[in-house]
């Protein structure tokens, strides 16, 4: 049976694009992440971009290492690293292959699977909350590093992709700094966000972490 529009996998020259072309145009498609619990679907409302290794910002700005090896690989696949020694966090790769640019997914609303996402968040006042920033959407949606590398462009019965969904437009669409970015690429407006959309995450300006006495 084939697929309706919205169920359609992107392809992956939707990726093979510069990386401020790819942020925005992922406002609206829809991430399904399969695992033996359950399907989830999320549509995303907030991304950030990050170019690769002309990015102070960027997990790859110093080059290759074997934790951000993925983003140096073909487009379309999924880069998950670990933070604070805590949260997971996920990003598409884009652009050619070796320029090592992402979109980090910051915030989506939960469309299919809610009570699923509620029981691995049990700490979210409302559904608003269950995908609202970087760390609570990975976790609602049970991704970690076991999905590093994973393709996205494989279509809805995989583990991880990512759907045709219904693309926002453009006037639809907000821009600002990206959120904790400190140094040279703090100021660059590459966080890209749904207008007035509950889900979207607070923006907050980076603050050097405290050292301990």
């Amino acid at each position: 049976m084939t697929e309706p529009p919205d169920r359609m996998p992107l392809p992956r020259d939707f990726f093979d694009r510069p990386v401020l072309e790819v942020a925005p145009d992922l406002l609206g498609r829809l991430l399904v992440r399969n695992s033996p619990a359950g399907p989830i679907v999320l549509r995303l409302t907030e991304v950030e971009a990050y170019a690769g290794t002309i990015d102070p910002g960027s997990h790859a700005y110093r080059g290759l290492t074997a934790r951000n090896a993925v983003m140096f690989g073909p487009p379309g696949h999924v880069y998950v690293y670990f933070t604070y020694g805590m949260w997971h966090c996920m990003n598409l790769v884009c652009g050619p292959e070796g320029f090592a640019s992402g979109v980090l997914l910051r915030a989506g609303q939960i469309t299919e699977g809610t009570e699923l996402a509620r029981k691995r968040r049990l700490s979210a006042r409302s559904d608003k909350e269950l995908a609202k920033g970087p760390a609570r959407l990975a976790t609602a949606l049970d991704v970690d590093r076991t999905l590093d590398g994973a393709d996205a462009c494989g279509g809805p019965a995989t583990a991880l992709a990512v759907l045709h969904g219904t693309p926002v437009q453009p006037d639809q669409v907000r821009t600002g700094p990206r959120t904790g970015v400190s140094g040279p690429g703090g100021a660059h407006p590459w966080r890209f966000w749904i207008d007035g959309d509950p889900t979207v995450s607070p923006y907050r300006a980076h603050a050097p972490r405290a050292r301990r006495a």
